[in-house]
């Protein structure tokens, strides 16, 4: 049997560097939130565009490419005497001299680069990307994305950041591969949308002056500049564990801005506390629809993470613009049982807690002990029985425009998922309207499409008439 042709196929594959500059440092250490994401995949995050009208294909890569570079060179630019591009850079982990490895960012005089890819997805068009009216996410998504299932140490021999355009029937995806030992979603979106602007700059002729120029001085628990992370393996090899999901099924749900008041009000009244916020009352709900879907036992403990962000919690804070991880996924614990005989307030509650609690001691004591104890996460790190809420609708993903207007869609790869993850989007329309990509092994995802408390709140998706600005007759 002969193989069978990719959806996707490569055309052609740029390496792309920032102006060299011979004075700049070599290296860069990593903090106690860098250093353990060496085993969990890239981030691969991506927007769908609606074919630019007045541009050629040879214009939009050439403006894509330019605008890659130029961001590469701002990311550090103006923030030391001399410039280091760690997104141009690769990571290099070693042994230590009396056992142990460590790990850092390391930049030739040259720089080994990142990349940019162009694609074209034969018979694919818009519709297929969107994959509305209830139908699951398609297959062919994870071959918009390079570096499949890599995990962030391979970037000691990959490209720390990969672009990937992908040409469509009738439009164009962007997506973006970031090695997640780099920075975490605040990170990525950051530089996603530095990218973004500094191509809308280039097509009205504007000089580029970043908006929110990142700031790359890494935090470590007694100050800056501490010595690197000793991590207790013999060999850099130890620290890899590689991970790939069992089938799973992946579906979008939206949920609009009023069903989200209601379910935050209903939340409120429950608990008869009134600081329960939106998002806390949607984990809840995702919570318990999916412990309930799984039909576990009442005595089976079940766990919800919510990935919280340390840079505003901090005593003092850090920038908005700190570039780099600082994020933990804390959990909140019960039983099946206690967690679907009490009510939503009761479960939202629990998560409210979890994120009040996150304060700038409770940050540092977590630092204080994992440098005691230095590890890697990885992916079979994850309780069955659980659910992750990533991401967030926070980030201003609808926010990226390029100068060819704002995206039809956002869509991720197949990096990072496993039974149990939920990541949150911000919706289309905006308004405080959420999308939910939810990624549960088959059996899960059919209950939970008939679990009556999530029916309940989910809304119908935005048509793709009105995505692509058509009227509906």
């Amino acid at each position: 049997m002969p193989s069978p042709i990719p959806t996707v196929r490569t055309i052609k594959t740029y390496a792309v560097t920032p102006r060299p500059n011979p004075d700049a440092p070599r290296q860069l250490e990593m903090s106690a939130w860098d250093v353990p994401m060496l085993c969990p995949h890239y981030i691969q995050k991506g927007l769908l565009f609606k074919y630019p009208p007045d541009l050629s294909l040879e214009q939009i890569i050439q403006r894509l490419r330019s605008s890659l570079e130029e961001a590469l060179f701002h990311f550090y630019l103006g923030l030391s005497t001399v410039y280091f591009y760690p997104l141009s850079g690769r990571l290099r982990v070693v042994t230590c001299e009396g056992g142990g490895v460590t790990c850092h960012v390391e930049v030739g005089v040259e720089g080994e680069g990142a990349e940019f890819v162009h694609a074209v997805a034969d018979g694919i068009g818009i519709a297929d990307v969107v994959a509305a009216d209830g139908q699951d996410l398609p297959d062919f998504l994870k071959e918009f994305f390079p570096l499949d299932l890599a995990l962030n140490f391979d970037g000691c021999t990959s490209p720390l950041l990969v672009i990937q355009l992908t040409e469509l029937k009738d439009g164009i995806f962007i997506g973006c591969v970031f090695n997640h030992a780099i920075g975490d979603g605040t990170s990525f979106w950051h530089f996603f949308d530095a990218f973004a602007e500094i191509s809308r700059c280039k097509a009205v002729g504007k000089e580029v002056v970043l908006s929110r120029p990142p700031v790359h001085d890494k935090w470590f628990i007694g100050g800056y500049g501490e010595p690197p992370i000793k991590l207790p393996y013999s060999s850099p090899e130890e620290v890899v564990v590689r991970f790939s999901p069992p089938p799973l099924r992946e579906r979008m749900f939206h949920f609009s801005s009023e069903s989200l008041a209601k379910l935050k009000a209903k939340a409120n009244s429950e608990c008869g506390k009134g600081t329960i916020s939106t998002f806390q009352a949607l984990s809840a709900l995702m919570w318990r629809c999916i412990t309930r879907a799984r039909g576990f036992p009442p005595e089976q403990k079940t766990s919800c993470r919510l990935a919280i962000q340390n840079r505003a919690r901090l005593q003092p804070p850090l920038s908005p613009n700190y570039f780099g991880n600082s994020i933990y996924a804390a959990p909140t614990t019960t039983t099946a049982g206690e967690l679907l005989n009490n009510n939503l307030g009761w479960a939202a509650w629990k998560a409210h807690e979890i994120v009040s609690n996150h304060t700038d001691s409770a940050i540092r004591d977590m630092v204080h002990k994992y440098m005691q104890n230095p590890i890697v996460y990885n992916l079979h790190m994850f309780d069955i029985h659980s659910v992750m809420m990533g991401s967030s609708p926070r980030f201003d993903m609808y926010g990226c425009d390029f100068g060819w207007g704002k995206a039809l869609a956002a869509r991720s790869g197949s990096a990072n998922k496993f039974d149990g993850k939920v990541s949150a989007y911000p919706g289309w329309e905006g308004g405080g309207s959420v999308d939910l990509e939810v990624c549960l092994l088959p059996k899960y995802m059919s209950a939970l499409e008939g679990d009556e408390e999530f029916l309940a709140v989910v809304s119908p998706p935005i048509k793709l008439e009105v995505l692509l600005g058509k009227s509906i007759k």
